[in-house]
């Protein structure tokens, strides 16, 4: 079995300043416990490349790009909303968490690696098809998705989303296109509040209320999750790793921990392994307290990589 293990260390030009809770220090937590770990070593590492223009336009608007490349700013940060900056590398690191993704699609696809996982920022799932917000510029999950649509025998994909905030560019970019399920867990009511209501067969919104036990989190899964995923049979599945629900994490007010997603990513697994060759690619969303972060992704990739048993 082989796991991609796809970063860059350009991902971490992006600063939208020293308290911005999107930091580059992400990244460098999520490294630090691998390497630790050992558990790098025991992965396919590979350098992201920048997505295309092409490719981009897979899943945004034909200016989106565009829009974003004119707000750029020379020097200091821009603000394109209340919570998301440019600075003079973000569109660089986007491109590179983009096209990170693409390859990871590809690795998969060509037999190369089983599964992969993107160690990319910033995140996408926020953005939606003419629309940067809620830290994310580019739909990096929703480019990689597109794009497997396109090559030969991928008709459906799943792109299943476990961050803590929900996936309203996900669900804006493919809520009229039926070969794409997308289901969410996610607090609510809770940032974003867009697209969480939203009646397409293709959506399943799981919306948890704060404070809620992890169990409820569990039943998603279990009782909207599963079955959607059986009756869409998909050819690829795509993760939106999130991992802000984290009980330690400042962003949100859910309680799960590293062993809750352990075993969602087990019972992920399971299902590729049974119905899509274990085809699987998984992207960094959310997560803004460094070390749960690390801990959590750890154990994500444990079971990707096939140590710890779905």
């Amino acid at each position: 079995m082989t796991t991609a293990f796809i970063t860059h260390k350009d991902c971490m030009l992006h600063n939208m300043g020293p308290e911005h809770p999107e930091s580059p220090v992400r990244l460098v937590a999520i490294n630090k416990v691998l390497q630790r770990t050992g558990l790098l070593d025991q992965l396919d590492q590979l350098t992201a490349v920048e997505v295309t223009e092409e490719q981009v336009l897979l899943a945004h608007h034909h200016l989106h790009q565009k829009r974003l490349e004119m707000k750029v700013p020379d020097s200091g940060v821009v603000y394109t909303d209340d919570d998301t900056a440019l600075c003079p590398d973000s569109l660089k690191a986007a491109s590179l968490a983009a096209g990170g993704v693409i390859l990871a699609t590809n690795r998969v696809l060509s037999g190369k690696a089983e599964n992969a996982f993107c160690a990319v920022r910033p995140p996408g799932h926020h953005a939606e098809y003419n629309l940067a917000m809620g830290f994310c510029f580019y739909n990096n999950i929703a480019i990689g998705a597109a794009h497997a649509l396109q090559q030969a025998g991928i008709e459906r994909v799943a792109i299943l989303d476990f961050d803590v905030h929900h996936c309203n560019g996900t669900v804006d970019i493919f809520k009229d296109r039926p070969e794409v399920l997308v289901c969410s867990t996610f607090q609510h009511p809770y940032y974003p509040e867009r697209y969480h209501e939203i009646d397409r067969a293709n959506i399943i919104n799981c919306p948890i209320p704060a404070h809620s036990d992890p169990s409820l989190f569990h039943d998603a899964i279990e009782k909207c999750w599963l079955p959607a995923l059986e009756a869409h049979k998909p050819d690829m599945i795509f993760i939106s790793a999130g991992f802000d629900a984290h009980k330690e994490d400042p962003m949100a007010d859910l309680n799960l921990d590293e062993e809750d997603y352990r075993w969602v990513t087990q019972k992920i697994k399971a299902f590729a392994d049974r119905h899509c060759q274990g085809r699987i690619v998984s992207v960094l969303e959310g997560g803004y307290n460094p070390v749960p972060l690390a801990f959590s992704v750890q154990a994500h990739l444990e079971v990707l990589a096939g140590f710890s048993e779905a």
